[in-house]
């Protein structure tokens, strides 16, 4: 009996754990949507989420590092996405949720890549059309 009670409890622990593991959206104000236009710093093909960097000019003159949170390299693909999507200095705009917090990053909405394709994450295309407003620079934060 103690050796089952004792494989319950560390079944029990690994689920929290592998439940605390994945993060809450709650960090990314994900009313708004905010255009960044850049050339792609690195693009980071990694679990358990890939990253999109990307260096856009601000308004000072200088340039800023932005991180672009997307879903997993699995989904990715199941999305149509490759490893080879997206190449340091590839020009492109990406549409994110920003991070709350002002921090210079997101949650990826949508990407239009240097060749015109424009990939959506389809958790947002569910909704309809995105309506993103054109703008230069983001804002100063």
């Amino acid at each position: 009996m103690r050796f089952q009670q004792a494989g319950l409890a560390a079944a029990l622990l690994t689920f929290a754990a592998v439940t605390q593991a994945h993060h809450s959206f709650a960090m990314f104000d994900q009313a708004r949507l905010l255009p960044l236009k850049g050339t792609v710093h690195d693009f980071q093909w990694t679990n358990p989420h890939a990253f999109i960097d990307i260096d856009v000019p601000n308004n000072q003159g200088g340039i800023d590092l932005w991180k672009v949170e997307l879903n997993s390299p699995n989904n990715l693909k199941r999305q149509g996405w490759k490893s080879s999507e997206l190449t340091p200095g590839d020009k492109i705009t990406v549409v994110i949720n920003p991070l709350r917090d002002g921090t210079k990053g997101g949650l990826f909405v949508s990407v239009t890549l240097p060749d015109g394709k424009v990939i959506h994450d389809p958790a947002h295309a569910r909704g309809g059309p995105i309506n993103v407003p054109q703008t230069g620079a983001p804002p100063a934060q």
